[in-house]
């Protein structure tokens, strides 16, 4: 590992190549223009070297055009996610309240207050390291995040008025958690990645609850796998929304899109 005084391009690119790093160059970039330090960028490459994630690492994700803050512990947002964003823009552009659940860092209600003028944003999430990376996520938009369960942690006066309601649930069966990169097994909160024995259980939950908070004409919107995207679609109609499935080749991504008659 290069010391501080010895910090340079190629060294860093050395360090993060020898620690298994594949795309070491764009890596080595993106520390030395995020670090103010030599120090500072040391300690960045000694922590991705440990296995951290990237992101993790920068205190940023790059998300639908916005630097994202992203902190220790914290769920990463995934750029295939970003399909989700521009499916619920198409859905419903002219949303005026806006709810993220299962919010993680709050990337997606950033991204869609970003791109709705005076939206009403609330995020929720269950863990209170999500919460308060949340909170700074949505500060510049006037957006608020809760803590709690779910639609437990949502304010009632929401109730009947949301037009786009976005959850990126766990939604990994609890045997695969197991077989995940070690950059999520072991820096990624388990609430954030285990979704029960089938993947679905917090699906469920939020698709049976989805009617009572949506607006006539609102649409709950999550990302699911291809091989659960045809159950994830049942749980969606028989909360009683009228559903279909958002597929995107080229980033993987599976949308499963409800919509409140």
């Amino acid at each position: 590992m290069p010391t501080p005084a010895s910090f340079s391009p190629p060294a860093v690119v050395s360090a993060l190549r020898a620690a298994g790093c594949v795309f070491a160059e764009d890596e080595a970039e993106l520390i030395l223009a995020t670090a103010r330090t030599p120090e500072e960028a040391a300690a960045m490459v000694e922590r991705r070297a440990a296995g951290l994630p990237l992101e993790q690492v920068l205190g940023w994700a790059e998300f639908h055009g916005l630097r994202v803050t992203v902190e220790p512990g914290v769920f990463v947002p995934r750029r295939r996610t970003e399909f989700l964003v521009d499916q619920a823009l198409a859905a419903a552009p002219d949303a005026t309240v806006v709810v993220d659940l299962c919010c993680g860092s709050g990337a997606l209600g950033a991204a869609l207050a970003a791109a709705l003028d005076g939206v009403e944003v609330h995020a929720a999430d269950i863990d209170p390291s999500a919460v308060r990376c949340a909170r700074r996520n949505l500060a510049g938009f006037g957006g608020r995040a809760h803590r709690g369960d779910l639609y437990d942690a949502l304010p009632a006066g929401l109730r009947g008025r949301v037009g786009v309601l976005t959850a990126n649930v766990p939604y990994v069966p609890t045997a695969e958690v197991a077989l995940l990169p070690a950059e999520a097994r072991d820096h990624e909160p388990l609430v954030a990645l285990d979704g029960g024995a089938d993947g679905l259980d917090v699906l469920r939950r939020v698709a049976a609850g989805a009617p009572e908070w949506l607006a006539p004409g609102g649409c709950l919107l999550t990302e699911t796998s291809e091989r659960q995207a045809a159950a994830a679609a049942a749980a969606f109609t028989a909360a009683g929304l009228t559903t279909r499935l958002a597929v995107s080749d080229e980033l993987h991504a599976h949308v499963v899109i409800g919509v409140r008659p």
